[in-house]
């Protein structure tokens, strides 16, 4: 590699970013983050991930990596010294994908969907959806932590950033939809709380109330242009 220079390709209120960001701290790697501005794409974006065009993009020496697991899963193979990410167990580490698959397919779409539905049979489905979905999350993290304060056992590990990354859109929906999501699972909320306080999170988890003024933004441009 011509060069070990870092940089990610991102914007702060990114939930995907965030992991990203999470795991480069665990893992105590230097870089430089690129912030993308919210409605554009940038030419290094578009250079860099031709394929979906989306952030984030992790880019090592001249070597573009997209989707945010994915990068998560490299940071943890290259530098593998630092704190280990996935379990290294095979079957543990199955299960931590298929949890993490199941959020970003299945959960968070519905999470979502509690924003973007007018009042109504549609926002019902979803809130249900998101509630049944964190009730399975909350039985996971029973099995996975093993007594733990994180699902990774006593350090946070792959499924903790692949679900906490969107911490602080959790609390937002709740705030906007008028909702309780994670309040009716306790050992979430306080795995919630520990992940939060997390050194490798608390200086890059956005504030709430900044998270809530983009979601405001982005809910109101979607219906907008769902009109027309």
């Amino acid at each position: 590699m011509a060069s070990d220079e870092v940089k990610l390709l991102g914007a702060w209120p990114s939930p995907y970013v965030l992991r990203a960001r999470i795991a480069l701290n665990i893992k105590r790697v230097n870089y430089e983050f690129l912030e993308e501005k919210f409605g554009t794409k940038s030419d290094l974006l578009l250079k860099s991930n031709p394929v979906h065009k989306k952030i984030p993009v992790l880019i090592h020496g001249e070597n573009p990596i997209a989707e945010s697991l994915i990068i998560v899963q490299y940071i943890d193979d290259f530098w593998a010294s630092g704190p280990q990410i996935l379990p290294s167990d095979p079957y543990n580490r199955a299960v931590a994908r298929f949890w993490a698959a199941y959020i970003d397919d299945k959960w968070y779409p519905n999470a979502r969907a509690i924003l973007m539905a007018d009042e109504g049979e549609a926002k019902k489905a979803a809130l249900q959806g998101a509630i049944e979905g964190l009730n399975l999350l909350e039985d996971a993290f029973l099995k996975c932590s093993n007594g733990g304060k994180f699902f990774g056992g006593d350090e946070i590990g792959y499924l903790d950033i692949a679900l906490g990354g969107f911490l602080g859109w959790i609390r937002v929906i709740e705030r906007m939809g008028d909702v309780t999501l994670i309040g009716n699972c306790p050992n979430l909320l306080k795995w919630g709380e520990n992940f939060a306080g997390d050194d490798s999170v608390k200086d890059v988890l956005p504030e709430t109330e900044k998270l809530f003024e983009v979601a405001k933004f982005i809910v109101a441009k979607t219906k907008a242009s769902a009109k027309h």
